[in-house]
């Protein structure tokens, strides 16, 4: 089974099906991690994040890697941890908007996605990445509340000034954050993992009945 988790930054998406993944005992692909891979790479390699054939190319012959907890590999190395730093912050959203780019992911994606019992969370993997997925969910969340939860994830960093970040965001992935059209829409305003996480787990339990 494949379960497809779509939505806008700071809509709870990771942290749900990283969850989830735990609690049915699949696989966690988090395909935002696999941008930030490359952006990582590209930054060392010395190729230029408006390089899209170098950066399409470095992503064909160093495909992404996810060990059993999820941890994120490029080239052999573990780069779990140096892909959230805030270079890679600024460096990933002009990485990622590369039509050939975007094309070589999504086949690293569906090659990953078809071992199957997998949670696939990112951007257009509903639409996309996996449209035939059984169970399909697009999370949603008012600014406020993304706002909130992005400030958690980056100490340090103020609020108004990640509000303004998640607009710049909103506007620029606007093309590849569609839900669906047979998505759950499911708005995770005021709720916490937990219940986000069984709401999802009913849609699986009804989609395996």
């Amino acid at each position: 089974m494949i379960v497809a988790i779509d939505g806008p930054a700071g809509s709870g998406k990771s942290t749900v099906a990283r969850a989830l993944a735990e609690r049915l005992g699949f696989r966690y692909l988090d395909t935002g991690a696999m941008y930030r891979a490359l952006a990582w790479l590209a930054a060392r390699e010395g190729v230029k994040p408006d390089d899209e054939a170098g950066l399409a190319r470095l992503a064909r012959e160093h495909p992404v890697s996810f060990a059993p907890d999820g941890d994120v590999s490029i080239a052999g190395e573990d780069v779990t941890a140096q892909i959230r730093e805030a270079q890679i912050d600024r460096l990933v959203p002009t990485v990622a908007r590369h039509p050939a780019v975007r094309e070589v992911m999504r086949e690293r994606q569906r090659a990953l996605g078809a071992e199957g019992n997998v949670v696939i969370e990112g951007r257009d993997i509903g639409s996309v990445v996996a449209p035939d997925a059984e169970v399909k969910v697009f999370l949603v969340a008012d600014e406020a509340e993304r706002a909130r939860r992005r400030t958690r994830d980056r100490p340090g960093v103020e609020a108004a000034e990640l509000a303004v970040d998640l607009r710049a965001r909103d506007e620029r992935d606007a093309v590849n954050t569609q839900a669906a059209p047979d998505a759950v829409v499911l708005d995770t305003t005021g709720l916490d993992v937990d219940d986000v996480v069984s709401r999802i787990e009913g849609l699986v339990e009804e989609r395996r009945a």
